[in-house]
């Protein structure tokens, strides 16, 4: 494992995690900058940027205190002083998906080269060349969650590997359509035979989306926008909530151990033994940082 600046960017900057942070726990840019202590114009800007704002280390522990997150390690993100160590996985394949931004993955038994996709999306024929010239036989379709960004290749991959067992959860599954009626539904914690003597778990961690899904095979865990490195997805679902996300993410996954490799729906790679020590959402014992100040 090397101590070196990952190919990818990392998915949130300050902005990016005070918008979601905010948005979570539905406080405003006025009471932030007054729970905060800063001038609201200020706070604005940076919410306003696409790219890392300027932020001193006094301003960043302040607005981390009224969000709820760990003072210390959102002031490492303001000063982008931290990047999860360069990660490879022998039997894991990541490729871009363009037009969408999103990574998708592939990961195989070296023997037999049966395989998984994770989240078919993007342009068609450039996931059935990544399929082929690795010459698969693939097993199964996982989708972590019904964004496009992450589905909406799904029809053509099926398509052309129509014995690939597609497995989504069901409140999701409308996403695909009339693939819906044939895909096997996620069952939070259950057991997907793969090959003779392997598993793929099922894990169902919702917030991002009310189905959205995690996918651990030995060591990797496949987080989609549950789990990024430095981050969280943002709480989109319709029943589920920002509080469910952060709770899945410290009651499941942070559960299982430190050298587990973190692959997410964007950005680098990482462990969640990194996310336990780096991640602004969650304090040192894994659980989310509760000390808000509104």
């Amino acid at each position: 494992m090397e101590h070196a600046r990952p190919a990818l960017p990392l998915e949130d900057h300050f902005g990016d995690i005070v918008r979601k942070a905010m948005r979570g726990i539905g406080l405003d840019e006025r009471r932030l900058a007054s729970a905060a202590g800063i001038d609201i114009a200020l706070v604005t800007q940076w919410l306003r940027s696409d790219a890392p704002p300027i932020v001193d280390d006094a301003q960043a522990r302040s607005i981390a205190r009224a969000l709820g997150l760990d003072p210390g390690r959102l002031a490492d993100c303001a000063a982008q002083a931290w990047y999860p160590p360069a990660l490879e996985v022998a039997n894991v394949r990541r490729h871009s998906q363009e037009p969408q931004p999103s990574n998708g993955y592939v990961f195989f038994l070296e023997g037999e080269r049966r395989a998984a996709l994770v989240d078919p999306a993007g342009a068609p024929q450039h996931l059935l060349d990544v399929l082929r010239d690795g010459s698969y036989h693939l097993q199964y379709i996982l989708i972590t969650h019904k964004h496009a960004d992450h589905c909406d290749a799904t029809a053509d991959v099926a398509r052309a590997f129509p014995n690939a067992q597609i497995v989504m959860h069901a409140l999701d599954a409308p996403a695909i359509g009339s693939l819906a009626a044939n895909s096997l539904p996620v069952r939070d914690g259950a057991e997907l035979p793969f090959g003779d003597d392997a598993t793929i778990r099922m894990v169902h961690t919702p917030g991002h989306t009310d189905g959205s899904s995690s996918y651990l095979f030995r060591s990797t865990l496949f987080s989609g926008d549950t789990l990024f490195a430095g981050s969280v997805g943002g709480a989109y679902g319709d029943a589920s909530t920002y509080e469910d996300l952060l709770h899945g993410i410290g009651a499941k996954l942070f559960t299982l151990p430190e050298h587990t490799v973190v692959m997410p729906g964007h950005g680098p790679p990482t462990t969640l033994g990194q996310e336990r020590k780096h991640n602004p959402f969650f304090h040192d014992d894994g659980h989310p940082h509760h000390e808000t100040a509104h």
